[in-house]
């Protein structure tokens, strides 16, 4: 018997997450001088200058192991955040701290909800601690809390919410998270997702802080590596209770978030200006690329992230296609089930005009 026929059948199961085209990629299959990268939802400024500034200062010490505790990284967000230093715990990314989540609190025999055409990852980290992934039907393409409320049972251990939702870019208000709350039983951890937080301007949002003050079963979940562009360098943050952090800590490698990626987060976090001006730029081209798409036929539905997802009709794939042949990456998101989908994340002025002038292109 071979060896991978001895692993587990809830791992093999497992559809990997697919990322991004990177576009080094696209220059080794096409050879194209100019390509602009809009697939990942990445910030299209790049980082602050401060955070230039201390990556190259933190070069000088990358021959020592990272602090393991992150004190420094930890204080920062707790100052920012308001919390206390215990309640703070950080991460390779988001993606490592939402599977933590899974890892300590389900396992064979429980269930974990989420929402359809939710973050791919929240089914992955069910199949990864071998629960059970039940994924409620969305509607309108985000998610349905009534359905999801419904969906408990006595076997559910963890409820993930993504708002905004990737890939659709749908949001729910506080009212109707407010409302789903109240449903839950308190002995079911609820990840609040907020990864594109910075970029959600409505009056009525949810705050995460709020609802972890509310919610002793909350757990909030963010990352740096969308407004404050260290998607490279793979940092996340969690807030909890302390007794549920020290939990999670428990399946915590040593050294998880590396020095570089430590000093540069806290710089990220100290210029604010930056992701003022990130989420300014964010919202004057999000609706310029909005306008320009249906304008050509194609249908956006509404966004509250740095990324639109636009229904381009059954031609999806083909269209996909001939956009990278005019060096313009997009996301495909067949793999959620939205084969008539593309999800295009919003660049710069420049970015977004290739990308207009290569849909009007294709045929």
């Amino acid at each position: 018997m071979a060896i991978v026929d001895q692993a587990l059948p809830h791992i093999t199961n497992i559809s990997p997450y697919i990322p991004g085209k990177p576009v080094s990629e696209l220059q080794r299959e096409l050879g194209l001088s100019q390509i602009t990268k809009l697939a990942s939802n990445e910030n299209p400024l790049g980082v602050s200058t401060k955070v230039e500034k201390a990556a190259q200062a933190a070069l000088k010490t990358l021959g020592r192991y990272p602090d393991g505790n992150a004190y420094y990284l930890r204080s920062a967000i707790a100052e920012f955040t308001q919390r206390a230093l215990d309640e703070v715990m950080v991460g390779n990314g988001s993606n490592e701290l939402l599977e933590f989540v899974g890892r300590v609190f389900a396992g064979p025999g429980d269930e974990i909800i989420f929402s359809q055409y939710a973050f791919a990852v929240y089914a992955i980290t069910a199949q990864i601690v071998g629960a059970t992934p039940v994924q409620v039907p969305a509607k309108d393409y985000g998610h349905d809390l009534d359905a999801m409320a419904a969906a408990i049972t006595s076997k559910t251990k963890v409820i993930y919410l993504a708002n905004p939702n990737n890939p659709t870019g749908s949001f729910f208000n506080a009212q109707a998270l407010d409302a789903f709350m109240h449903k839950v039983p308190a002995n079911v951890v609820v990840v609040y997702d907020e990864a594109y937080l910075e970029y959600v301007e409505r009056d009525d949002a949810p705050s995460g802080l709020e609802l972890l003050n509310a919610y002793p079963n909350v757990i909030v979940t963010r990352t740096f590596s969308k407004a404050y562009g260290l998607a490279a360098l793979r940092v996340g943050y969690l807030l909890a209770q302390s007794e549920v952090v020290g939990l999670l800590n428990r399946v915590r490698a040593p050294f998880n978030v590396n020095e570089l990626s430590q000093v540069c987060a806290v710089a990220a976090l100290g210029d604010q200006d930056f992701v003022t001006a990130s989420v300014a730029l964010n919202k004057q081209e999000r609706a310029k690329v909005e306008a320009a798409i249906s304008q050509m036929g194609y249908h956006p539905l509404p966004s509250e992230g740095n990324f639109i997802c636009v229904d381009m009709g059954t031609d999806a794939a083909n269209i996909n296609q001939q956009l990278l042949k005019l060096g313009v990456i997009v996301r495909p998101v067949s793999n959620y089930g939205m084969a008539n989908f593309l999800r295009i994340s919003i660049g710069t002025e420049a970015e977004n005009a290739h990308l207009i002038s290569a849909l009007a292109q294709v045929n």
